[in-house]
Protein backbone atom coordinates (compact mmCIF):
# COMPACT_ATOMS: atom_id res chain seq x y z
CA UNK A 1 0.00 0.00 0.00
CA UNK A 2 1.77 3.39 -0.97
CA UNK A 3 0.91 5.77 2.05
CA UNK A 4 2.04 9.03 2.98
CA UNK A 5 1.56 11.33 6.07
CA UNK A 6 -0.44 14.06 6.89
CA UNK A 7 0.38 16.59 9.52
CA UNK A 8 -1.38 18.76 10.98
CA UNK A 9 -0.37 21.75 13.80
CA UNK A 10 -3.19 22.09 16.77
CA UNK A 11 -2.75 22.98 20.20
CA UNK A 12 -2.71 20.27 22.55
CA UNK A 13 -6.04 21.06 24.10
CA UNK A 14 -7.94 20.89 21.21
CA UNK A 15 -6.19 17.24 20.27
CA UNK A 16 -6.74 16.51 23.54
CA UNK A 17 -10.90 16.93 23.25
CA UNK A 18 -10.76 15.86 19.78
CA UNK A 19 -9.53 12.36 21.01
CA UNK A 20 -12.37 12.28 23.81
CA UNK A 21 -15.04 13.40 20.94
CA UNK A 22 -13.64 10.19 18.60
CA UNK A 23 -13.65 7.59 21.35
CA UNK A 24 -17.12 8.72 22.75
CA UNK A 25 -18.21 8.23 19.01
CA UNK A 26 -16.51 4.70 18.84
CA UNK A 27 -13.35 5.50 16.71
CA UNK A 28 -9.95 3.62 17.74
CA UNK A 29 -8.04 6.81 17.26
CA UNK A 30 -7.82 10.20 15.85
CA UNK A 31 -5.83 9.19 12.58
CA UNK A 32 -9.13 7.21 12.43
CA UNK A 33 -11.51 9.84 12.10
CA UNK A 34 -9.11 11.70 9.62
CA UNK A 35 -9.44 8.58 6.99
CA UNK A 36 -12.70 8.59 7.42
CA UNK A 37 -13.45 12.06 7.08
CA UNK A 38 -11.07 12.05 3.61
CA UNK A 39 -12.43 9.08 2.68
CA UNK A 40 -16.19 10.08 2.27
CA UNK A 41 -14.96 13.76 1.63
CA UNK A 42 -13.29 12.56 -2.00
CA UNK A 43 -16.48 10.13 -2.41
CA UNK A 44 -18.71 13.27 -1.97
CA UNK A 45 -20.89 11.51 0.80
CA UNK A 46 -20.21 14.33 3.49
CA UNK A 47 -22.21 17.08 3.75
CA UNK A 48 -20.07 19.55 5.22
CA UNK A 49 -21.82 22.74 7.47
CA UNK A 50 -20.88 25.22 9.80
CA UNK A 51 -23.47 26.54 11.79
CA UNK A 52 -23.31 27.60 15.35
CA UNK A 53 -25.58 26.11 18.13
CA UNK A 54 -29.27 27.43 18.40
CA UNK A 55 -29.93 30.12 20.58
CA UNK A 56 -31.47 29.28 23.97
CA UNK A 57 -33.52 32.42 25.19
CA UNK A 58 -33.66 33.30 28.18
CA UNK A 59 -37.02 32.90 30.18
CA UNK A 60 -38.33 36.16 29.39
CA UNK A 61 -37.03 36.73 26.24
CA UNK A 62 -38.97 33.49 25.57
CA UNK A 63 -42.15 34.75 27.05
CA UNK A 64 -41.99 37.71 25.00
CA UNK A 65 -41.58 36.46 21.75
CA UNK A 66 -44.33 33.82 23.01
CA UNK A 67 -46.67 37.47 23.80
CA UNK A 68 -45.30 38.47 19.84
CA UNK A 69 -46.63 35.32 17.90
CA UNK A 70 -49.98 35.08 20.26
CA UNK A 71 -50.79 39.15 18.97
CA UNK A 72 -49.69 38.03 15.73
CA UNK A 73 -51.71 34.75 15.59
CA UNK A 74 -54.67 36.64 16.99
CA UNK A 75 -54.50 39.32 14.36
CA UNK A 76 -53.76 41.92 17.01
CA UNK A 77 -51.09 42.87 15.30
CA UNK A 78 -51.04 43.16 11.78
CA UNK A 79 -47.56 42.36 9.96
CA UNK A 80 -46.21 45.11 7.65
CA UNK A 81 -46.14 43.89 4.02
CA UNK A 82 -43.82 46.76 1.80
CA UNK A 83 -44.85 46.61 -2.04
CA UNK A 84 -41.62 48.37 -2.45
CA UNK A 85 -38.20 48.97 -1.50
CA UNK A 86 -38.89 52.73 -0.74
CA UNK A 87 -42.22 52.02 1.23
CA UNK A 88 -39.76 49.60 3.15
CA UNK A 89 -37.20 52.22 3.84
CA UNK A 90 -39.89 54.84 4.45
CA UNK A 91 -41.75 52.25 7.39
CA UNK A 92 -37.93 51.23 8.64
CA UNK A 93 -36.70 55.18 9.34
CA UNK A 94 -40.34 55.85 10.73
Amino acid sequence: MDTTILQIPMKKILREQAMKAAEKAGFSSLQEVVRVFLAQLTDTKMKISFEHPPVKLSPKAARRYDRMSRELDSGKVKPFVAHSVDELMGWLHS
